[in-house]
């Protein structure tokens, strides 16, 4: 999935979408696997019900899924989105 991306700012309406849309790739991957968010950010887009993890390095991601992540946040940081 190794995509190359423009080196976009933040402010643009481009990059903010891009950036909302690969932040939810990323921890609904998190989520499936069940961790247990903390930002008020994450409790409202996934919720907490049933989640097991608190850390996310605890978190037991499968390979592809470990790479899927490390994919989505290279693409996060060619964006320059927020942390």
């Amino acid at each position: 999935m190794g995509l190359a991306l423009p080196l976009l700012s933040a402010a643009t309406p481009a990059a903010a979408q891009s950036c909302e849309a690969l932040w939810y790739q990323r921890n609904e991957i998190y989520k499936a696997q069940g961790y247990c968010f903390r930002t008020q950010r994450g409790i409202r887009a996934f919720g907490n019900a049933g989640c097991q993890y608190d850390n996310v390095e605890d978190v037991p991601l499968s390979a592809n899924q470990r790479r899927q992540v490390a994919d989505i946040q290279r693409e996060e940081r060619a964006y320059g989105c927020p942390r």
